[in-house]
C-alpha cells in the first residue's frame, strides 16, 4: 500500500474509533443491549405485520441537501423509500423488503439489504436513515449521535397522517412534487370509491392471519368506513376474534387479509381452528384483501378500499 493509501486507511480507522467511542458512551448512558460479539446492536424489530407499532418521535435534524445514500431499516420505511426516492439513491433496504407483506416487494428486487445493527448501518456511510419501527426505540438517538440524519415515519393511524407522511418523506428526499402526485392520485381513488360506497349498507369484520380484528381507532377501521361498511368489531383497537359474539351474531361479510399464495386458505390460520369461527366464515361471503395494502399506512391503501367497495357489488 502506498503512502497515500496508508494515510486514507489511517484516517478511516481513526474515524471508526471516534464513532465507536461515541456509541460506547451513548450505550452506557442509554443502557442499550450488547450482543454476543460485544458490539451494541439496534434492538431487533419484533413488530408483527398484522399488529400496529407505536409511533416514533420525529427526527429533529434533516439533511441540508437531498440525500444520495438512503438506508431503510424496516419494511414500512421500505415502501416510502421505494415509492418516492430515486432508485440510484437507495443504498440498502430492510431484510423484509421482498417479503409478501411488503407492498412494493417487486420494486425491491435487485437492491441490497442491511441488518439492523449499528456497525452494519454505519459501515454503509448513509446520509439518511429512514425508519418506522426498525432498530428499536433507541435507533434514532444512536444514529443521530453518530451524525446520521434520521427520518422517523412513525405509525400512520389515519388517512390524514398518510398524506402528511408522504409529503414529508418526499420533501426530505428532494422530490416534493412526487409526493404531491401520490397524494393527488390517492385522493382521486378515494373519491371514486366513496361515490360507489354510497350504495353499501352492510357490516363487515376484518380478519388478519394472526387472528386479530380491527376496531374503532385503527387504520383498517377508517378504510372500512371509507368503503361504506359498518365495522362489526365494535371494541376499539386491535382485538382477538370476537368468538363469543360470533356464536350468536354474524357479520354480513368478512374482509380477509392474505399474505402470499400459501396463506390463502383458512385452515392455515390459527383462529379458524375454532369451530365457531370456521363455521361462521364458511357461511358468510368473504372479501380477500392483499395484506400488504393495510400492514403499513401508505398511499396504496386505495387498493384495499377499492377491494372492499368492489365486494359490495
Amino acid at each position: 500500500m502506498g503512502r497515500q493509501g496508508g494515510t486514507v486507511a489511517a484516517h478511516e480507522a481513526a474515524r471508526a474509533r471516534s464513532l465507536w467511542s461515541l456509541f460506547t458512551a451513548g450505550c452506557v448512558l442509554a443502557g442499550c443491549a450488547v450482543d454476543g460479539s460485544g458490539l451494541p446492536a439496534l434492538d431487533e424489530a419484533t413488530a408483527s405485520p398484522d399488529v400496529p407499532v407505536p409511533a416514533a418521535s420525529p427526527a429533529p435534524d434533516a439533511p441540508t441537501e437531498s440525500p444520495r445514500r438512503i438506508v431503510s431499516l424496516d419494511y414500512c420505511a421500505d415502501q416510502y423509500v421505494l415509492g418516492l426516492a430515486d432508485r440510484d439513491r437507495i443504498l440498502a433496504l430492510s431484510p423484509d423488503a421482498r417479503e409478501a407483506f411488503s407492498y412494493l416487494r417487486h420494486e425491491a428486487e435487485g437492491l441490497p439489504t442491511v441488518r439492523q445493527r449499528i456497525e452494519d448501518v454505519l459501515a454503509l456511510h448513509p446520509d439518511l436513515v429512514v425508519r418506522s419501527y426498525g432498530g428499536g426505540p433507541r435507533a434514532t438517538l444512536f444514529l443521530q449521535q453518530a451524525g446520521v440524519p434520521v427520518l422517523a415515519l412513525g405509525f400512520m393511524q389515519d388517512i390524514d397522517a398518510v398524506r402528511a407522511t408522504v409529503r414529508r418523506a418526499a420533501a426530505t428526499f428532494g422530490v416534493p412534487e412526487r409526493g404531491e402526485s401520490l397524494v393527488t392520485e390517492m385522493d382521486a381513488g378515494l373519491e371514486r370509491a366513496k361515490r360507489r360506497a354510497q350504495s353499501v349498507d352492510a357490516d363487515i369484520l376484518y380478519l388478519s392471519p394472526a387472528g386479530v380484528s380491527a376496531g374503532p381507532g385503527t387504520f383498517v377501521h377508517e378504510l372500512i368506513e371509507t368503503a361504506g361498511f359498518d365495522n362489526f368489531q365494535r371494541q376499539p383497537g386491535w382485538r382477538s376474534l370476537p368468538l363469543e359474539r360470533l356464536a350468536y351474531e354474524t357479520p354480513e361479510r368478512y374482509a380477509v387479509g392474505l399474505f402470499g399464495r400459501n396463506r390463502s386458505h383458512v385452515d392455515a390460520w390459527t383462529p379458524f381452528r375454532h369451530p365457531v369461527a370456521t363455521r361462521r366464515v364458511a357461511e358468510g361471503p368473504m372479501t380477500p384483501i392483499d395484506g400488504a395494502t393495510v400492514t403499513c399506512g401508505g398511499w396504496y391503501l386505495v387498493d384495499a378500499v377499492e377491494a372492499l367497495v368492489e365486494s359490495a357489488g
